[in-house]
Parts: C-alpha cells; sequence; structure tokens
C-alpha cells in the first residue's frame, strides 16, 4: 500500500509568486536591522558614558553568566519599539533563557543605558510598583 502523490499548483517561476518572496524578504531584512539594532543597547554615548565607568554593557554582563558555548535566546528585544519614538528597545530589559552552570535558567537585567534615554519606561513604572508591594511594613 502506498500513500497518494499529493499534486501542488506551486510555482516558483510564477511573477505573483516571486513579488511575494522579495516581499517577505524585505520583512525578514528588516526586522533583522530593527534585531540588530536593539542589540546595539542605545544610543553610543549612552554605551560610551556607561563603559567609561568601568561597567560592563548588559549584554556582557548577560554573555558572562551563561555557560561558554550556550545560546543566547533574547526574548522581547523589540518590546515597547514603538514606544517613546522607538528610543527603548526591549523596554529597557533584557530577557533570555539559556543556560547558567549547567542548568537551564532564565536571565533578566535592565539596559540602563537603553532605560535612562526615557526615564519612565513602562518596565521601570511595573518594577517599581512590584518593589513598593514587597517591601514589608517597618
Amino acid at each position: 500500500m502506498s500513500a497518494p502523490v499529493l499534486s501542488t499548483q506551486y510555482n516558483p517561476d510564477d511573477p505573483q509568486t516571486q513579488a511575494r518572496a522579495a516581499h517577505n524578504r524585505g520583512l525578514r531584512d528588516a526586522l533583522y536591522a530593527r534585531v540588530a539594532e536593539a542589540a546595539l543597547g542605545g544610543h553610543e554615548k549612552s554605551r560610551e558614558r556607561h563603559t567609561s565607568r568601568g561597567k560592563l554593557l548588559p549584554r556582557e554582563r548577560v554573555e558572562r553568566l551563561l555557560d561558554p558555548g550556550s545560546p543566547f535566546l533574547e526574548i522581547g528585544q523589540l518590546a515597547a519599539g514603538d514606544m517613546y519614538e522607538g528610543e527603548v528597545p526591549g523596554a529597557g530589559m533584557i530577557s533570555t533563557s539559556s543556560t547558567a552552570a549547567a542548568r537551564t535558567c532564565r536571565i533578566r537585567t535592565r539596559s540602563f543605558p537603553t532605560a535612562t534615554i526615557s526615564g519612565a519606561s513602562s518596565s521601570t513604572r511595573r518594577i517599581c510598583r512590584r518593589s513598593a508591594s514587597r517591601r514589608s511594613p517597618a
């Protein structure tokens, strides 16, 4: 008993197919460019000020925590990308799922060179509310 052969109407030489493929490649390239820009972690001036104080950039801190060769899967690097005139990629946060000390873990860190651009990012307000609600009364 053999499975039936499925036919297709897909034609890679069709102009409409080629136009759709070109459009999708353009969308992919735009996405890659936005992700690469977000990975920079803010403006050059902010990054320079941060490193001139002897501090590591947030992604450098995370990479040092991870096991050598473990993947760095960043989650939400384009969050809040359309808020604050596009100045706060990832809402000023870096979230990743990876391996550290041979254990799978989630890591979150603040991206201060990025977060300080707005000073009022949605994630900053959310973190302040959480911190205030977890404090025990004196």
